[in-house]
């Protein structure tokens, strides 16, 4: 079916910037009306609309049925804020299908001139738009005619068989890769062409792209809100913001502008709902600022290449500078031959010892915060507990009997890390409000604030001798802080998305990070100077821990993995596998042997180090495991997790 009507979320009676579309069963009725009609009367004000085969002029009210003497309208197949859009058919084309738009703004928008003026604009800017791209391009309809009768404006254009990808998306669970590649190939040329000519679409989503049935090609339909460049700046003026809510980038609704780029993230975004099956707004996690696709995916026990998943990352990135600035720039990463080399045999290896089993009950549940516990730190006497929550608040507790201390507030945001120093005397935390800061253990005093993060604040660590604090921000920077005057030291800057977890090695000269980008970095803490990148997870890396003997480290992933890397060499020792869900935080036990490690699966996992193999999964939580920490004696192991709650675990 052909496209509905436009619309601009800034003119009055305009709530949001979606078309209101028939349902399916609607326009079913409507094409079997039509069949036994053939003739639909314009008059808005028709109470009977529906008129006889041939008949001139409506029976109802009178009013002429024929545009221009040629176009008649046999159904209406859209509506939105401004307009209504018909099935219509030319007479002076042996009654060939085409389709009739009608300006017909709502009354709010009609009682008010200068919206009224904005939208007879948009409306004829749109007829121009497909003159002059629809004549040129086969996969854009053509502009047949643009007049008014009867005090009213109509645009006719090309009619395209086929069906809007959301009505595929109805008819199928899910687009495969293979498809989402097919769109890609078949739609970037489109844009580029239209982005060619100075033009920036801004509504690009699954109802404005139409599969054309004889022969497969994909259509971009509805530049009703496209919007002309600004010659010299590659942007749209600021005004009417426009597109529509989850669709549209940030830009978009922000400040009205509109870059090439900003088309780009929107057919990202269509390609990631094609490809869950999922609502967009399941697809958003508003709280860490990030798509969730891939989760979903891997909930579904699917899965992409590698190479697609980087192409629609970078097409999703929120700032413009960051994502693909041309239609050409995706398809050359789309159809790069991959440069990863084969995968190499590895020796086998000597048969590891026997597992010592492991008994781990929870003795203690710990409840107080009225959000989701994000961080758990013990200090290093083993004696108080402290945990961090979305509520804004920092509870410290006396781990042996689970009574609360303290409850430190300050933050204006949630807060997501914790970490207690190595004489037990200072807690820092970082937060959602972008800072850092420092409390006394004993009185819960404020002693610091730390500012310099432009986002979120989500992990620091205190270094081995206590003296300097690192801490990992949604800004992509590790910065490095002095503990006693609050002096930033320095940046370190290399990641190309944010950065979930930092962690000091054991004796305080190498820093290591993880990021959304896939990747872990290992710097030198002295210098600032990037030592290597580890790749292989296949989703965003969320923390990283040091084995005590310095020589390995963990990272957990959204690919619901936990690999184990030689540092000295950079390679990968284990890929230890076995959740269903991302693996959200990991800790190694004193001794090193053990490695815990808590999932959105609900779950918290123990494993050996040497074997790689799972000695014990603790459950008992009823929602994601954000945090694992062990005691310094390694036989308390503590978890905090989105059911609000810390549990107290002790291994007999």
């Amino acid at each position: 079916m052909q496209g509905s009507d436009f619309s601009v979320s800034t003119l009055p009676g305009n709530k949001d910037s979606r078309d209101v579309r028939p349902t399916k069963s609607s326009i079913i009725n409507s094409i079997r009306r039509a069949l036994l009609c053939m003739s639909y009367c314009l008059n808005s004000a028709c109470k009977k609309p529906q008129n006889p085969v041939e008949t001139n002029f409506c029976t109802s009210c009178g009013t002429k049925l024929l545009l221009k003497d040629r176009y008649r309208a046999i159904a209406p197949i859209g509506e939105g804020g401004f307009g209504r859009t018909f099935l219509a058919e030319d007479a002076d084309r042996l009654k060939a299908a085409c389709v009739i738009k009608q300006f017909l703004p709502v009354p709010e928008i009609q009682g008010n001139s200068a919206a009224m003026q904005k939208a007879t604009q948009l409306f004829e800017q749109e007829a121009r738009q497909l003159l002059q791209l629809g004549e040129q391009h086969p996969q854009i309809p053509s502009l047949f005619a643009y007049f008014e009768q009867d005090k009213r404006l109509y645009l006719v254009q090309q009619y395209i068989e086929g069906q809007e990808l959301g009505q595929v998306l109805e008819r199928q669970e899910a687009f495969t890769e293979e498809q989402i590649r097919d769109l890609l190939n078949d739609l970037l040329p489109v844009l580029q062409f239209v982005h060619e000519h100075q033009v920036i679409h801004r509504d690009i989503k699954p109802t404005n792209i139409i599969k054309r049935k004889r022969d497969g090609k994909f259509v971009l339909i509805d530049f009703g809100i496209s919007k002309k460049l600004t010659v010299g700046t590659g942007l749209t003026k600021t005004g009417t913001k426009a597109g529509t809510e989850g669709y549209a980038p940030i830009e978009q609704f922000r400040s009205g502008k509109a870059y090439p780029a900003s088309d780009l993230y929107s057919l990202g975004v269509t390609c990631i709902h094609l490809l869950t099956a999922t609502k967009l707004d399941e697809l958003y996690d508003p709280l860490e600022g990030c798509w969730l696709w891939k989760e979903h995916l891997r909930e579904k026990g699917k899965n992409v290449s590698s190479q697609l998943s980087q192409v629609l990352d970078k097409l999703l990135k929120d700032y413009v500078k960051e994502r693909y600035q041309s239609a050409a720039e995706v398809l050359k990463d789309l159809n790069a031959a991959s440069t990863l080399p084969p995968p190499k045999l590895q020796a086998t290896a000597p048969a590891p010892p026997p597992l010592k089993p492991q008994n781990w009950i929870c003795i203690r549940t710990l409840i107080g915060h009225s959000s989701w516990v994000r961080s758990t730190a013990i200090s290093p006497n083993g004696q108080t507990l402290a945990s961090c929550s979305n509520d804004r608040t920092i509870k410290l507790w006396q781990l042996d009997s689970g009574k609360l201390i303290h409850t430190l507030t300050g933050h204006s945001s949630w807060v997501r890390s914790i970490a207690i120093s190595p004489d037990g005397q200072t807690l820092a935390s970082g937060s959602g409000d972008s800072t850092i800061k420092l409390w006394q253990v004993d009185s819960g005093k404020l002693i610091r604030t730390f500012t310099g993060h432009s986002r979120w604040v989500h992990s620091v660590v205190f270094s081995p001798d206590g003296q300097t604090l690192a801490s990992g921000s949604g800004d992509k920077t590790i910065k490095l802080w002095q503990v006693g005057s609050g002096k930033l030291i320095r940046d370190f800057t290399g990641h190309l998305d944010y950065i979930f977890s930092v962690a000091f090695s054991p004796e305080g000269q190498t820093l290591a990070s993880c990021s959304q980008d896939y990747t872990i970095k290992l710097w030198q803490v002295g210098s600032g100077k990037l030592i290597q990148t580890l790749t292989g997870h296949l989703s965003r890396v969320y923390s990283v821990a040091f084995r005590p003997d310095g020589q390995t480290l963990a990272s957990g992933s959204g690919d619901k993995t936990i690999k184990l890397w030689h540092l000295e060499t950079g390679k990968l020792i284990h890929s230890l596998t076995g959740y269903s869900n991302s693996v959200c935080s990991v800790a190694f036990s004193p001794d090193g042997q053990t490695l815990a490690s808590g999932s959105g699966d609900n779950t918290i996992q123990n494993w050996s180090i040497d074997s790689g193999k799972l000695i014990h999964t603790l459950r008992g939580h009823s929602n994601l495991v954000y945090s694992v920490a062990f005691s310094p004696d390694g036989q308390t192991l503590v978890s905090g997790s989105e059911d609000k709650t810390i549990k107290i675990w002790r291994c007999d």
